[in-house]
């Protein structure tokens, strides 16, 4: 049978879904660097501005067809019109650069701190990945999640591998900022940035992700079993009492 008989989205539309703010906020403000450095010839900090704007554009206009602010979003467009602004007063491209380092520590904080309450912040995407839309493994998930407390520390074990991982990788580009060419840290940057959700990812889907499946599939079973309950024996029918 197939999957959309099931009532179930493919597992691939939500990984497009997932890259989708990649590729816009790291593929397309590198190309619009290379093309108004190289192409254009425009100077380096008016080309790092240039591609720092998309992110900051895209937040805002999701903001506005929403019509409601996301707190995290609005952190990152705080971060990244701050670090803008003090470029432009500096007039060091390097501190251009580092600003990006100072968006994926927020995220990376933000991820961390929100591991301590009841719902973790990358549990918005991780619920989708496991339940794939279908009911049956969404009301699952809800059971594992109110009753099972190894299903919580998964959980919350994805959102610490992945603020710690975010943070890292801020960590390496700062260094990287202040200590390699700037021409070469406006690529090297994206590279950084994509290795470290790459190995995030992986190392999630190891150590949280495909236990937290495995145990949505057990729960899945487990209801199907309770739902098909035994018809009761017959019980034999009383001898019939002769007269006497």
């Amino acid at each position: 049978m197939t999957t959309e008989a099931h009532g179930t989205a493919p597992q691939g539309n939500h990984l497009v879904k997932a890259l989708r703010p990649l590729l816009v906020d790291v593929a397309v403000p590198l190309g619009i660097y290379y093309l108004a450095h190289e192409g254009l010839g425009l100077d380096l900090m008016t080309s790092l501005v240039l591609g720092s704007v998309i992110p900051a554009v895209r937040t805002v206009a999701a903001a506005a067809l929403r019509r409601s602010v996301n707190g995290l979003a609005g952190l990152m467009l705080a971060v990244n019109l701050a670090g803008i602004a003090l470029s432009f007063v500096t007039g060091d491209p390097r501190l251009m650069i580092a600003k990006d380092s100072g968006v994926s520590s927020v995220i990376g904080l933000t991820v961390l701190l929100s591991a301590l309450g009841p719902r973790p912040l990358m549990t918005a995407g991780l619920e989708p990945f496991i339940t794939r839309g279908d009911a049956a493994r969404t009301a699952a998930w809800a059971r594992l999640r109110a009753g099972s407390a190894r299903f919580r520390t998964l959980e919350r074990r994805f959102s610490v591998l992945w603020g710690g991982t975010l943070l890292a990788e801020c960590a390496v580009r700062t260094v990287g900022a202040y200590t390699v060419p700037v021409e070469t840290m406006a690529w090297l940057g994206a590279v950084i940035l994509v290795a470290a959700l790459a190995a995030a990812a992986l190392a999630g889907n190891g150590v949280a992700a495909e236990p937290m499946k495995r145990l949505v599939d057990e729960e899945v079973r487990a209801g199907e079993t309770r739902t098909e309950e035994p018809c009761a024996p017959a019980t034999a029918a009383a001898p019939p009492v002769l007269a006497a």
